[in-house]
């Protein structure tokens, strides 16, 4: 080996040993290595900085802003609360759920479609008296292999494309690894259906600060707008349409108040004092596009992006105590508009604007995000725990996804370079409001950028230095006795040894390249070998630590460290055993 060769490897062995130890978060660790490469002169200076302007940002970027749009539409969430219904068994449950996931993973990146699935699977558990453990570990699980399905499930497979790109001058397509990955991912959600039970029985998921104060019974008041699903229906149908998740306290109608009787009709333009959990009030609001109180003023006076929505509890000193927000002049005075009311023991049924506020009330204030916490200062208001209230915000619907259609369709014919395409798209969905500027930026998630745009140049090295070459002569000595699949499942099981202890990205930019060298030392066509590595990175179904999904659903599920591997160890064999023919038939060698 040349210096520059043991230089290129011992930087990137240094970086893998911090990868595993954990002191420092995965970006800094890259950001290190990229020094180090700089330090050694195995990176040039001119060179540091290609991998930020590399496609591969770009498209990662694009693609989390897009997941953000299509989650905050609320439409793959609202189909699934109309098949929860149907359907009562745990594991009939266990299978909607990660069927959902899995294939909702290969439009939106896994961890944004586990995300925007979870409140349903806490529901599900609720209504079951099922524990969420059962659920969570076996949909994390299912968004991972569900990510193999298409190019932008997952950031391997955008990495791996271009290492192809750059050997053949042909990258993979948006549907190239759908035979693969769709194959995959039904043996594997079949798998999940029966083998949860492999998982303990007793991990319960610690109780948040949001759920300890268990605020259950928000009270607030919407209009009924010309068109809403609504018109027409009687109490007892709106109440049976939405499962009687939320409770109509009174109707206002032409300035007069009447009881919500079952059988009385609601008409547009009536007044509705719904109560209920703020999920449960912020989904029957977009469901039926219900107007909150205060919309028309925040509209008119075109705040746009900068309106938003803070929980808070009203402080013994504060200056509400014993005022109603209309008597205070609340939006007058100080610029915010009270949306909903809970006051824990007592049945609220006024107009917001007739409700004596009282110490210990918790309120949802609406007002320009730059003002709400001093807001709150003047009121002598404190606020809650951080949790996601979207009361009053406006969602697109089809929108997000009818943008995100026409990317896919736009690359899948090869009219428009992926970086492009996703690029645009996700400058639409901001343009046209299906996703306000500052959700945007807060759905980027800028460690796993910054990583990749460090990280190019470090693993880069590995070929500029020829130490891929080397790697790749040493791997198929090894090989040369193994028949063809032997050859496809040493790659495959090696990235899914190593994506446990690195991040899947880092994984990819580190075996790809080894890969196609090893592929080309026994004579054989790379793609075969990249989608092994791509396949490999992607299923981290053994620590909670190779990918976000994992981590995302430790806490609630309650789950240890040692838990992953009672499932996901045979589940990586079924990969391994069903992957390896599966690749050679679709990529032959």
């Amino acid at each position: 080996m040349t210096t520059p060769q043991i230089l290129s490897a011992c930087v990137l062995a240094g970086m893998m040993l911090l990868f595993v130890w954990g002191k420092f978060r995965y970006d800094l660790v890259a950001v290190m290595a990229l020094l180090a490469a700089l330090a050694v002169g195995i990176v040039k200076p001119k060179d540091a900085f290609t991998g930020f302007s590399d496609d591969i940002v770009i498209i990662v970027g694009s693609a989390l802003v897009l997941s953000g749009a299509v989650q905050r539409s609320g439409v793959i969430e609202s189909a699934m609360l109309l098949l929860q219904k149907r359907v009562k068994r745990v594991r009939s449950q266990l299978l909607l759920l990660t069927a959902s996931v899995g294939f909702a993973s290969a439009l939106v990146k896994n961890i944004g479609a586990l995300a925007m699935m979870m409140p349903v699977a806490f529901q599900m558990a609720k209504r079951s008296k099922a524990t969420p453990a059962v659920f969570l570990m076996p949909m994390s699980f299912a968004s991972l292999l569900g990510g193999l399905i298409t190019l932008i499930g997952t950031s391997p497979n955008i990495i791996v494309s271009r290492v192809r790109e750059e050997m053949t001058g042909q990258p993979f397509g948006m549907f190239d690894y759908a035979p693969v990955g769709l194959t995959l991912t039904v043996v594997g959600l079949i798998f999940l259906r029966f083998a949860y039970r492999l998982m303990p029985r007793d991990r319960r998921g610690a109780v948040t600060l949001g759920e300890a104060i268990d605020i259950k019974d928000y009270v607030t008041e919407a209009e009924i707008p010309a068109g809403s699903p609504a018109v027409e229906e009687t109490v007892s149908q709106f109440r049976e349409r939405h499962d009687h998740e939320v409770t109509i306290r009174s109707i206002m109608r032409a300035g007069l108040r009447s009881a919500p009787f079952p059988d009385a009709t609601l008409q547009a333009e009536d007044l509705l004092i719904l109560a209920g959990p703020p999920e449960s009030l912020e989904r029957v609001i977009a469901a039926d596009g219900l107007e909150l109180e205060g919309q028309h003023r925040e509209a008119s006076e075109g705040s746009g992006d900068d309106i938003g929505v803070i929980e808070a509890v009203i402080g013994t000193d504060s200056a509400l105590v014993g005022y109603t927000a209309g008597r205070l002049g609340l939006h007058e005075r100080f610029g915010v508009n009270l949306i909903a009311v809970s006051r824990r023991g007592k049945r609220l049924a006024k107009r917001l604007g007739e409700i004596e506020l009282c110490p210990g009330d918790v309120i949802v204030l609406q007002g320009p995000l730059e003002l709400l916490m001093e807001r709150l200062r003047d009121l002598g208001c404190l606020p809650l725990a951080e949790r996601t209230l979207r009361l009053g915000s406006a969602r697109k619907g089809l929108l997000p996804l009818a943008i995100l259609g026409v990317a896919m369709l736009a690359t899948a014919t090869g009219y428009v370079p992926v970086a492009v395409a996703f690029f645009a798209a996700a400058a639409l969905t901001v343009l046209f409001g299906a996703l306000p500027v500052r959700e945007a930026y807060d759905h980027v998630e800028w460690p796993i950028l910054i990583m990749l745009g460090a990280l190019i140049p470090v693993s880069d090295s590995l070929r500029t230095t020829g130490a891929t070459d080397l790697i790749g002569e040493g791997l198929s000595q090894f090989a040369a006795t193994l028949p063809p699949w032997g050859a496809v499942a040493l790659i495959l099981a090696a990235a899914m040894a190593v994506t446990p202890f690195l991040n899947n990205a880092a994984t990819v930019l580190v075996m790809a390249p080894i890969a196609a060298t090893f592929a080309g030392g026994l004579g054989y066509r790379p793609e075969a070998f990249l989608m092994a590595t791509a396949v490999g990175a992607g299923c981290d179904f053994l620590t909670p630590i190779g990918h976000q999904c994992n981590t995302l659903v430790m806490g609630p599920g309650g789950y240890r460290f040692g838990d992953y591997a009672r499932l996901g160890a045979p589940l990586s064999l079924l990969v391994l055993v069903i992957g390896t023919p599966l690749i050679l038939w679709v990529w032959p060698i």
